[in-house]
């Protein structure tokens, strides 16, 4: 089943075509890599995706609706991490779950059965009325992952996740990714980790705008003659002509 469909994609501001007509398709429960250098119009695909940007051609639809007559839906659908934002940190971790729960629309029995289990599972049962800024890095992005899949979306757009966290919390998180991924939730990740690149189930790479390549991680590498996604990244990013690496 395909989840996350795109034909076509387009977007322009003014004269500058910052995607163009981008098409790819995105299976349930794959963990699908989207990557590209500063500029190569990545986050602009994304705000499409997530219903927080018209299109200005081509179609769009997440897990069913289209992303330009059915914005709120998709909204609805989704889960989001970014490493901008994705708490509030002068409010706890039960605090931020409470709030993004009611903003999911989740009633008050739903959000404190599912808030206590993640406590649980996450093992915060100290920090859990602790203010979120006053938590280490790792235990924040661990929140911060509980919050964007609170609601049992069924697509999770994470937007470079783990930039600035230590290797051991990236690890932790991308256990968490994958169990996830096992229960049926699609991840869109993107990251400026080219490591964290060889997780996904398949990658496509962004320059100026276009996808240049689609395919597994193993694949790319044979088809580059490359020993790491960071070598087939720069000889694609080599050739952009608008990108700042």
């Amino acid at each position: 089943m395909k989840v996350i469909e795109v034909h076509n994609l387009t977007k322009t501001f003014g004269s500058f075509t910052a995607v163009d007509h981008v098409s790819f398709e995105v299976a349930e429960g794959e963990i699908f890599g989207f990557l590209g250098a500063n500029g190569a119009g990545k986050t602009t695909v994304i705000r499409m995706l997530c219903g927080l940007l018209a299109p200005t051609s081509g179609k769009g639809s997440v897990v069913g609706y289209d992303v330009s007559k059915k914005a709120e839906d998709v909204k609805k659908n989704i889960g989001y991490m970014s490493q901008k934002f994705s708490l509030y940190e002068d409010l706890s971790p039960v605090e931020n779950m409470e709030l993004f729960g009611g903003i999911y629309g989740m009633n008050r029995k739903q959000i404190n059965k599912k808030t206590e289990e993640i406590i649980k599972d996450l093992g915060l049962t100290k920090e859990r009325r602790s203010l979120v800024g006053s938590l280490p890095l790792g235990i924040r992005q661990k929140v911060a992952f509980a919050v964007s899949t609170f609601h049992s979306p069924k697509v999770v757009f994470l937007d470079e996740p783990t930039a600035g966290v230590d290797p051991m919390s990236r690890r932790i998180f991308w256990e968490m990714i994958y169990r996830a991924s096992d229960r049926g939730t699609t991840f869109f990740v993107t990251t400026h980790y080219m490591d964290e690149a060889e997780y996904c189930n398949r990658i496509s790479i962004m320059v100026d705008g276009s996808i240049k390549v689609l395919d597994t991680p193993e694949r790319l590498k044979n088809n580059f003659g490359a020993g790491t996604m960071d070598e087939v990244f720069q000889i694609l990013a080599g050739k952009s002509k608008n990108q700042v690496q």
